[in-house]
């Protein structure tokens, strides 16, 4: 305070100021009036005032001095001094906010956020703050910077400064007490949490319009506004549930078989599912009766439930529901056109080869969709009588419901796939297998295993597996443990020998080959491959794709490639005894050959492989390693939460590894670091907690003794209890292993194996 102003003088100018501050209708035109005023009142150089954003738990400033930034959000936290000011609800004057000596007698908890500093190339030093509360509610900070005179802030500006936060506090609740008595609006949660302020909506208003979009499009592009957030104050004004596009939604087949997409655009609604006997639909205003009431005829007979959407994202939804990236028709377009009379449904084969038909459109779309959503297989499920076809796709190991198929198109589509697949379609009593190359049918470059069986009924079940070409994954991200990575690799990087991968269909055992190959692959390697098919490329391999068909099958191209001076091979599956004899005497030949077997454990490979008449002599010089792997799903990045495992959870857990071996491998004592991750469910995972998969392994040595074993003929529990002195850890244990590291839980585990 200048020393030829008196005491009477500054309380005169502060009771002017709070008075206009309390009877000021818009706080945030009266602030800008004032600032000259209270920044003149105290001798400072700037001043901020905080509002709490009460979603995120944030100050965020509402009224600031300076021009280097727009808006200032920080933390409730002992992290910076006004989130501090905040947080312990207690007034600070400081000196120096740069000495820690100041700071730390204060608080040790206490620090200064340079970074604003740095950004804006303001040096602060001197700071008063206060917290505005009301009523014990916390409602902002107010915070003068830098006295001009260099000087701290006085003890009567401490005073002045708590008078004027009561006032502010006053003011900040009658605002808030106004707002809602005021007519509702859309964004009212927003603006009540400060999240946006009053001019910030006006603006995106008046931008909205000019641009000729929604107000909600606005402030998700230009304020960055979250989603979610935006979500919850449409779903608190319209008092019904928010629901955000999500790709993995099944298609409601049934619920969009007679409404046109046209209907649906015009009117931005969209059918989800039905629920409980509840028919759910999306709009983006629930409240407009007369769009409703154009709605509802649609399902007579059925109760409605609206829920509120962007309109963005129901526009997405009917994308999703009736057109892909090559704007196939609508799926009503599609069925509207199949005849129901399930009489020439019976004959629908003979007329499904027309490349314009609906039947094609319907499976392109199928295939295309599924490719979209990352799912591994497809299936189509028809029923008796006249139940719908159901048809689900596996995405991350996991089935999940797809879309719904009126029963009467069902032998249509299935005569389809086989057209083409290349099956006989007259053929409905037996198994058949083939590829679709989709190249040809509708622009992917994927390749598609198909599997037909008959079912009850007289019907046929169909799998397609997709076989999309990829790259391969190195070696050191593919998940093994750190003894597993080191032995596999050791056994990899051998000049001869034979090394085997184990494990059922989809288990990702062509996948950890090409990985392997991958690690050796260097110019001065020739490696060959036959695979059935080539699903991963690498430039170096010379890849060879067996047509047994013709009679070219594993064997044929493994003498193949023995007269075509190999270094590797690599041979996609032993399956019958002759390729597994060559591939035998071609590893005992100098030549390192890799390959895979449909076995569950390691050490079951052993007996297999001897029980299809390998010589135990032969068998024991060449083998290198097995390797039996699995896929677990692993827990979702996003919303994965970190518990402290209770003593009987972590009791289950070393029991499931196998007490002794647990303290043999010192995997963890119980206390205060027993920590795992749970599921939560998110959007991102779609609310399942998983997404994606991770491997689990057990790896088998050639060891000395294991080799002496496999020439005695010995029994698959004596191989294993030797594997395991030699520090062998079970697929379970491995499992067990990742669990405690967080990256899946013991459910996961327990689905994919049992020892």
């Amino acid at each position: 305070m200048p020393n030829l102003q008196s005491e009477v003088d500054y309380r005169k100018r502060l009771q002017e100021i709070c008075n206009k501050i309390y009877s000021a209708s818009n706080l945030d035109e009266i602030l800008i009036d004032l600032r000259e005023e209270i920044i003149e009142l105290f001798d400072a150089e700037r001043l901020t005032v905080y509002v709490v954003d009460g979603v995120k738990r944030e100050l965020v400033s509402r009224y600031k001095t300076g021009e280097e930034v727009s808006e200032i959000r920080i933390p409730l936290s002992t992290g910076s001094v006004s989130g501090y000011s905040a947080f312990k609800q207690k007034l600070l004057n400081i000196k120096d906010v740069y000495d820690d000596g100041e700071l730390t007698k204060i608080d040790p908890d206490l620090a200064f956020d340079k970074s604003w500093d740095i950004k804006t190339g303001f040096k602060t030093k001197q700071v008063l703050v206060v917290p505005v509360i009301f009523k014990m509610f916390l409602l902002g900070v107010i915070q003068l910077i830098n006295r001009k005179d260099g000087q701290h802030f006085s003890k009567i500006d401490e005073e002045s400064v708590s008078e004027l936060g009561k006032i502010m506090g006053i003011a900040l609740y009658n605002q808030k007490k106004m707002a809602a008595k005021a007519k509702p609006n859309k964004f009212d949660f927003l603006l009540e949490n400060h999240i946006i302020t009053q001019k910030e909506l006006k603006k995106a208003i008046t931008d909205a319009r000019a641009r000729k979009e929604s107000i909600e499009s606005v402030l998700l592009s230009d304020l960055k506004i979250a989603k979610k957030d935006l979500g919850a104050s449409l779903s608190k004004y319209y008092n019904t549930p928010f629901v955000e596009f999500n790709k993995s939604v099944p298609i409601p087949g049934e619920l969009l078989a007679k409404v046109k997409v046209a209907f649906m655009k015009a009117n931005a609604w969209v059918p989800l599912k039905v629920e409980e006997g509840k028919v759910i639909l999306a709009i983006d205003n629930p409240n407009d009766l007369q769009r409703i009431d154009e709605i509802k005829p649609l399902y007579q007979n059925k109760s409605i439930k609206f829920c509120v959407a962007l309109k963005d994202d129901i526009f997405e939804f009917i994308k999703l529901f009736t057109t892909d990236e090559k704007e196939l028709a609508g799926i009503d377009d599609i069925l509207s056109q199949l005849q129901a009379d399930e009489e020439e449904m019976d004959e629908a084969e003979s007329a499904v080869g027309d490349e314009d038909s609906a039947v094609v459109q319907l499976v392109n779309k199928i295939i295309i969709d599924a490719n979209n959503r990352d799912a591994s297989d497809i299936h189509i499920e028809p029923y008796p009588g006249k139940q719908n076809t159901q048809v689900r796709v596996r995405v991350d190991g996991a089935c999940q419901l797809y879309q719904t198929i009126p029963y009467a198109y069902r032998n249509a589509l299935i005569s389809r796939i086989k057209i083409m697949s290349d099956l006989d379609i007259a053929e409905r009593r037996k198994p058949q297998d083939g590829k679709i190359q989709f190249k040809k049918y509708g622009g992917l470059d994927i390749e598609l295993r198909v599997a037909t069986v008959p079912t009850s009924g007289g019907l046929e079940d169909v799998v397609m597996r997709i076989l999309a070409s990829s790259e391969p994954i190195p070696l050191d991200k593919m998940g093994f443990s750190d003894a597993n990575y080191k032995n596999f690799t050791a056994a990899v990087s051998n000049p001869y020998g034979i090394i085997f991968v184990c494990g059922p269909t989809g288990s990702g055992k062509t996948t950890t080959l090409h990985s392997a190959l991958g690690y050796i692959n260097k110019p001065e390697t020739k490696i060959w491959t036959a695979e059935d098919p080539v699903e991963i490329t690498q430039r170096g391999l010379r890849q060879v794709q067996v047509r047994p068909k013709i009679g070219f099958d594993f064997s044929t191209a493994m003498r193949a490639f023995l007269r075509a001076d190999p270094d590797v091979i690599m041979v996609g599956e032993m399956r019958d005894k002759e390729t597994t004899h060559i591939g035998i005497e071609a590893s005992l030949t100098g030549h390192l050959v890799f390959s895979t077997l449909h076995t569950n454990s390691a050490p079951e490979s052993v007996t297999r492989l001897l029980d299809m008449g390998m010589d135990p002599f032969n068998f024991a010089d060449a083998i290198l390693c097995i390797l039996a792997q699995r896929l677990c799903r692993t827990l979702c990045k996003n919303c994965k939460e970190e518990y402290h495992l209770s003593q009987e959870e972590f009791n289950l857990l070393r029991h499931e590894y196998e007490e002794e071996a647990w303290d043999a491998h010192n995997v963890a004592t119980y206390g205060e670091t027993s920590m795992a991750m749970k599921p939560v469910g998110c959007d991102k995972c779609n609310n399942s907690g998983y997404a994606g998969r991770m491997g689990i392994h057990e790896l088998l040595m050639g060891t000395d003794e294991v080799k002496r074993l496999i020439q005695e003929n010995a029994r698959m529990e004596v191989i294993k209890e030797q594997a395991l002195k030699e520090e062998m850890t079970t697929l379970k244990q491995d499992g067990l292993a990742k669990v405690l590291k967080g990256g899946t839980d013991l459910l996961q585990v327990r689905k994919v194996c049992i020892k």
